[in-house]
Parts: structure tokens; C-alpha cells; sequence
């Protein structure tokens, strides 16, 4: 799945399944969870992890001879994400590759970034939204939902899959009046609305049936084609929840905080609707199709980076209570998801299942610097050029 463009957009997350593969392509809903709740404005100073340590950049990617950077490193996941590339997909193989070999080997021997170029690694620096090389980092995860196959007292809301409508699908509102009911369409029952709601936003994720101790996995199903509304920013324009306290849990606590008659008014002020396809229970992908390892892979703009792209970037590092930490840590990370609204200088990484990863995703919103990488005489060589577009 998973949030936030120019940050005021969702998160989508379709899927392209085979039996033993579940996608995450956050494509029509977008992907990160809580900016795409939020719907949270960019700020000028450096309370999100904002640098401004290099000179104002003239387009997104600006080739670098060599990348200066004083973060603490950790590569340690980057050789088994690539290996995920390397055996799931021949075609990115013959791409990156030898681009992957060149990394590993400097990973083992050096680690040192300026030393990239005496590995035959080039590097394009993102120019930044503001200019000065400030990446937006988003987190997006795969969440668990507890679900009931028949309804009782307390499981009583419907998960659905896809009515047959399509451009005169009922709107929220009128799904939760009963538009659906009788039609066969329940794919199980939660004991709350929030929690089905959160999952429309990252558009899947695994479900956990209580009443036979069964896992499968809700791939996207499609939508309902109304407008996304943020209930982030409907709840700051309430004055409920302050801009800088929005947050996923913020939401969530909100939620607890009132009563549920409550609650489904404000989810009802997005009248868009996610449905869902079961799926048996399968490693997580992208839109890649390449299983996602946390914390080393990340959704980004194809048009600028290829599906299997290496990038180097300086990742924020975030406090328990979401705030930034003062630190970043250089990853290496390989960008294996789309999302409709991961645009340009945005990326969404990768945080894993459950609740935990939702928490620690729903917290990014924060910035660092992010360098492309590519392999002299090889198919990625040049990464400072744009890819050239598909027909």
C-alpha cells in the first residue's frame, strides 16, 4: 500500500496477482498511510529533517561526481532486497544487476559514499521539492485487520467486494445506509469502522479471521470512482485534531474518543469507497511484483526512477512520538512500488505488517536527501537522464 503527494491526495494500492503473489500498487487510492489521512502542508524550516546544505538545484535529478554525506550507515538489508529483484525478474536482472554486484562489493569493502565512482556507481541527486534537495519520505505498511466471516453484536460492519456498477456506485454515505445489503457481497465484519477504512486508504492488506484462525489477503479490488476527501484535514478544519498533531494515531484517538455515530459521520465526509478481493495469503509486492523486504524498499515516481532502481538516501530518523530525531541514516533502498500520488520528489517507504509498522509509517512526513544511482556502460548508466517514456 501506502501517503501524500503535494500532500493533500491518498494512497492507492491496486494489485496484479498471480496465486502465489499479492500486490501492493498504490496507484488509485495512495501510498504511506497517514498523509493520505492528514493531507498536511510542507513547512520551511527544519522540524521535519529539512537540510539545506547544497546549492539550489536547477531540475529534479542533477548529476553529482561524488556524494558527501556524514550519516550513520546501514546497508544491511539492500543484498537480500536485490536478490529479490534478481531471482523474481529477468528483465530488471539485465538492468541493475551489475549495478547490484558493483554495491554489494562496496558495501563489503568501503561503504564510504564518496568512494562510489571507483566502483564505476554514478549518482544523480533528487533536486527537492523547495530546490535545495529536501526529498519528501512518507511510510506506508500492510495492516492486519480482525475480522469475523459471520456477523455478531460487536462484528457487525461488512467488508465488500466490488458491486457491478461502475460509474453509478453508490457513495459512502449510502453504503453504510445499507446500498449493498442482499447483494452477497460481504467478504467478512469488523468490529469497528476505522479499521476497514484505514485499509481502503492503504487499498489492501492481510485480514485475520477470528472465527477459524485464518490469514488471507484483501488485494484491491477497486472503487467506487467518488471523490477521495482527507479526514485528516476535515478534522483540522474542525479545529478536533491541530495541524502539527495529525497523525494516524491521532486520528485513531480521535476515533476512540467518540461515539460511532460520530465516527461515521466524519468517514462519511469522503465519499469515496475501496472494495477488496481476497487472496491467499502470499509474500507482499509492488507494483514490481518483487517481494518487499521493510525498511529497504520504497514506492517512487517511475518516470524518474525505474522499477528496480538503487538509490542512496539520507533517511530521517524519527523519535517514539513521531517527532524527528535531529539524525538521519544512510540506506540503501531499492524502489519497487508506484503510488498515484508518489509523484516526483516523494517517496514512500516500506515499514512491514502490523500494527507497529503502521504506527512507525503513519509517523513519516519528514525529508532527506536522495541520490539515483547507476552503473557506467551498463543499462542504467546515466541516471541523471530521464528515462524515456513508454508508448
Amino acid at each position: 500500500m501506502r501517503f501524500i503527494p503535494p500532500l493533500t491526495e491518498t494512497l492507492s494500492v491496486t494489485q496484479t496477482n498471480s496465486d502465489k503473489e499479492i500486490t501492493l500498487n498504490k496507484s488509485l487510492v495512495f501510498a504511506a498511510s497517514f498523509l493520505a489521512l492528514a493531507g498536511c502542508a510542507q513547512s520551511p524550516d527544519t522540524d521535519r529533517a529539512q537540510q539545506y546544505v547544497d546549492s539550489e538545484f536547477g531540475t529534479i535529478l542533477n548529476r553529482v561526481d561524488q556524494i558527501q554525506s556524514d550519516s550513520p550507515r546501514d546497508y544491511t538489508k539492500f543484498a537480500a532486497q536485490a536478490e529479490q529483484v534478481v531471482v523474481n525478474s529477468p528483465s530488471m536482472a539485465n538492468n541493475f544487476e551489475g549495478l547490484y554486484q558493483q554495491l554489494n562489493d562496496w558495501v563489503l569493502q568501503s561503504g564510504d559514499p564518496t568512494e562510489l565512482a571507483s566502483y564505476g556507481v554514478q549518482a544523480a541527486q533528487l533536486g527537492g521539492g523547495d530546490s535545495q534537495g529536501n526529498v519528501l519520505f512518507t511510510g506506508y505498511f500492510s495492516p492486519v485487520m480482525e475480522l469475523r466471516h459471520e456477523t455478531n453484536d460487536e462484528f457487525r460492519y461488512p467488508v465488500y467486494s466490488k458491486p457491478d456498477c461502475d460509474n453509478d456506485c453508490p457513495t459512502r454515505a449510502e453504503i453504510y445506509a445499507g446500498a449493498l445489503e442482499g447483494q452477497g457481497l460481504e467478504l467478512g465484519y469488523a468490529n469497528n469502522q476505522i479499521d476497514p477504512f484505514i485499509m481502503e486508504v492503504q487499498g489492501s492488506g492481510f485480514v485475520h479471521f477470528q472465527d477459524d484462525d485464518t490469514l488471507e489477503y484483501f488485494a484491491y479490488g477497486g472503487k467506487n470512482n467518488r471523490a477521495y476527501v482527507s479526514i485528516g484535514r476535515v478534522l483540522i478544519e474542525r479545529g478536533e485534531v491541530a495541524r502539527e498533531d495529525m497523525s494516524l494515531k491521532a486520528i485513531k484517538d480521535w476515533v476512540l474518543a467518540n461515539e460511532p455515530d460520530v465516527v461515521q459521520e466524519l468517514l462519511e465526509q469522503n465519499p469515496s469507497f475501496v472494495f477488496f478481493t481476497p487472496r491467499d495469503s502470499a509474500p507482499v509486492t509492488g507494483t514490481a511484483g518483487i517481494p518487499l523486504m521493510p525498511m529497504a524498499s520504497v514506492a517512487g515516481d517511475r518516470t524518474i526512477l525505474p522499477m528496480g532502481t538503487p538509490i542512496l538516501a539520507e533517511v530521517p530518523l524519527l523519535k517514539p512520538d513521531g517527532s524527528w530525531s535531529g539524525a538521519h541514516q544512510l540506506r540503501l533502498l531499492i524502489v519497487l512500488d508506484t503510488g498515484g500520488a508518489v509523484k516526483q520528489n516523494h517517496l514512500d517507504l516500506y515499514h512491514g505488517m502490523g500494527a507497529r509498522a503502521g504506527t512507525e509509517a503513519g509517523h513519516y512526513k519528514h525529508f532527506g536527501r536522495v541520490w539515483k544511482l547507476g552503473l557506467e556502460n551498463s543499462p542504467s548508466q546515466s541516471p541523471w537522464a530521464l528515462p524515456p517514456e513508454k508508448p
